[in-house]
């Protein structure tokens, strides 16, 4: 039955509106559609936008490596409010709750855009994160509500489209930002927040104006879950805490271990109170009796923890790997929406046409797994059209498994429970997500330091690194001077002064014997003399101090050119030194002190803790000659492909489930269609019961 016809006028008797009757209109239902892709467009232009700007934002407050926390942060509280937006718009309607979530979105991107620390920011994306919980999982719920399943597929290409928009707007936008210095005196990566403020007023009056459902019956008398929404935050939080600092404390500490703890009681608290709460439980657990409902959405978990964490990695590789500023790393991950909206539309249209679905989770997560396995060969000199191509891989393989996976969840519950059902899904997948990010990120930050030290006592790395520095034609270069002076001047510098003390002392020695040795050859000669009667002996001493300083300068410096050439140095300003900018004398130095470099290195490595503080401030990196940089750039790029191969074991796990996920019917009228149209056939019923007493009356 199609639910695209005259809405219904609210009247009695014999005008009430029948069984079977339409309940929105095509007109109806595109400014609904309107009115949801605003908020989307400001969800999805966020993400967007921060993404490709958090390696300037991390650069500027001093702290990239803390970064995992504002994305944490976001993550935590939108997580958390995902299922108690649900639960309350099946109580008092989503219009409401998905105003309120506009406006507390437009609030935290003021307060973000203020932000002079990474943990200040972390905090103002934590309030943004209770907004953005209603633009996470309402639109969805909506869409349940007023579409049957096969006709959805009609109204999904105007979504993607917005989508895609802000895909192609949102890198833009923010790498023009993240790359100005100032716009109307404001750092530029700070209209990375300011932006959303204009845009969520336009949002938010649009909502306003279009979002308008039919309320279908009364409403029961709400009984909120407030301690089931406490014991979800209880739950959720020390997990995540620990999973971003585990690092640090060790994950065996006592700060560690009363987070398992703390979680721990929270999740059996939750459990025990969802299960009193029964029906009116922010996540009922009599969803879970559906086997098509779990398994969608422990695969909507699994997908999430894979696609949000690794996802982090690729704009950071492009940037840092790769060389792109922010606009340009924005372009470039194109591909992967690009697949994802081919995929999203393609199945769309099938699905619309033969109501069948049931293995697009398992090709699609298939196709993430493959993807996931070619990123583990990226290497630092990788063409970035490899990296394209992959991309398009997995957005082709995300793109089968939203849609399925979100059918699924909607079809296999009753329509009185599509809202919670919908951001039950949506909770779970922004479980995987946010435990995905804050795992996988700090495996990346745990990891690196290892793997750039590995890289720095690579020998010919650490070969070329050296003749590079100590090349005044490299070391000179204004784009050398951030790499120069964090790394390269602190071990190249001793190097030269030990070198050139050593040279010092060879000069004066030399210089020494070759006075001592003219001195007394010219003694000889004028004692010769005075012998002779040539020269007065009294006259002799001044003779002798004259002829000495005539020959020395010239005698030195044929001394110090011969022991040049024997050590393979120059002879600059009267002593003996290495002439940098001469290649052979360079890779004399170079390859004796090399060896001893690389014992220090190793040494080092192997007698400290990780630290990851080397990069929390990535800028000096930037424009730098890749022989003084390959070091880091090799370090990344392995512990970047630590997190994928994390990713395809996740996915792999996914892709195996997959097999056993059963698929509902879809079914062939909206969420909204069905209870209006129970709400009439109960209405029906009872008139005719009223006239069946009129007649038992009249009987009598």
């Amino acid at each position: 039955m199609s639910s695209t016809a005259t809405a219904p006028t609210p009247t009695v008797g014999a005008t009430r509106r029948t069984h079977g009757s339409p309940i929105m209109t095509p007109r109806q239902i595109m400014l609904v559609i309107v009115g949801l892709m605003a908020g989307m467009f400001l969800a999805s232009l966020d993400q967007t936008i921060v993404s490709t700007a958090i390696r300037t934002i991390g650069d500027d407050l001093h702290g990239l490596d803390q970064q995992a926390w504002v994305t944490t942060a976001y993550m935590i509280t939108s997580t958390i409010m995902v299922p108690i937006y649900g639960k309350l718009s099946d109580v008092f309607g989503r219009r409401p709750l998905y105003l309120f979530g506009i406006a507390v979105f437009i609030v935290g991107s003021l307060l973000s855009s203020f932000s002079t620390s990474m943990i200040e920011l972390a905090a103002f994306r934590a309030f943004q994160g209770i907004g953005a919980g209603a633009l996470m999982s309402l639109p969805m719920a909506i869409m349940g509500d007023m579409l049957a399943p096969r006709e959805r597929a009609k109204y999904q290409g105007f979504f993607l489209a917005v989508f895609g928009i802000s895909s192609v707007v949102g890198p833009l936008i923010g790498g023009v930002f993240a790359g100005a210095h100032q716009i109307l005196w404001v750092d530029g990566w700070r209209w990375v927040f300011l932006v959303n403020v204009p845009i969520g007023i336009i949002a938010i009056c649009m909502v306003f104006a279009f979002l308008h459902l039919p309320k279908i019956g009364e409403r029961a008398k709400p009984r909120i879950d407030w301690f089931g929404a406490a014991a979800v935050i209880v739950a959720l939080v020390p997990f995540l805490l620990v999973a971003e600092q585990g690092r640090e404390w060790g994950w065996t500490s006592a700060g560690a271990i009363a987070c398992y703890a703390i979680g721990g009681l929270g999740l059996v608290a939750f459990l025990l109170i969802e299960w009193r709460m029964g029906q009116d439980a922010i996540i009922p657990m009599k969803l879970f009796r559906s086997s098509s409902f779990s398994m969608a959405t422990l695969l909507g978990f699994l997908v999430g923890f894979g696609m949000f964490g690794a996802m982090l990695t690729i704009p950071l590789y492009l940037q840092i790997v790769v060389g792109l500023d922010p606009t340009q790393s924005g372009f470039a991950m194109l591909p992967m929406v690009l697949g994802l909206m081919l995929a999203s539309i393609g199945s769309g249209q099938f699905i619309a046409r033969t109501g069948k679905y049931r293995w697009f989770p398992t090709i699609g997560t298939g196709l993430v797994t493959i993807g996931y396995l070619l990123l583990t060969t990226l290497k630092v000199d990788s063409s970035i059209w490899l990296l394209a191509g992959i991309m398009i891989f997995v957005g082709l393989g995300l793109g089968m498994i939203m849609q399925s996976l979100m059918l699924a969840t909607q079809g296999a519950v009753q329509p009185q429970d599509m809202g919670v059902a919908t951001s039950a899904a949506t909770f779970f997948r922004q479980i995987g997500g946010t435990l995905g990010t804050a795992v996988l990120l700090s495996v990346l930050f745990s990891v690196m330091p290892a793997h750039i030290n590995t890289a720095m006592v690579d020998k010919a790395q650490l070969t070329a690194a050296l003749d590079a520095a100590m090349n005044p034609a490299v070391a000179d270069k204004a784009q050398n001077t951030g790499v120069m002076d964090q790394v390269w001047s602190k071990i190249v510098g001793p190097i030269e002064k030990g070198t050139q003390e050593g040279l010092d002392k060879a000069t004066v020695q030399i210089t020494a014997a070759v006075k001592a040795g003219v001195t007394q050859k010219v003694t000889a000669a004028v004692d010769q003399q005075v012998a002779a009667g040539v020269v007065p002996q009294a006259a002799a001493g001044q003779i002798i101090a004259q002829q000495v300083a005539a020959a020395l300068p010239d005698a030195t410096s044929a001394a110090l050119q011969q022991a040049a050439d024997k050590a393979g140095v120059s002879v600059l300003g009267g002593t003996l030194a290495v002439d940098y900018t001469n290649a052979d004398q360079r890779k004399a130095v170079v390859d004796k002190v090399e060896p001893t470099i690389e014992k220090k290195l190793k040494d080092t490595s192997a007698n400290s803790s990780s630290d990851s503080s080397s990069m929390s401030d990535t800028s000096f990196l930037n424009g730098a000659d890749k022989p003084l940089t390959v070091q880091f750039l090799t370090g990344f790029t392995t512990s970047t492909g630590v997190v994928y191969w994390t990713g395809l074991i996740v996915m792999l796990v996914a892709f195996v489930l997959s097999f056993f996920f059963k698929a509902p019917p879809l079914r062939q009228r909206s969420a909204l269609q069905e209870r209006a149209d129970e709400h009439a056939a109960e209405n029906a019923k009872s008139d005719d019961e009223v006239i069946a007493e009129l007649e038992e009356q009249v009987k009598a």
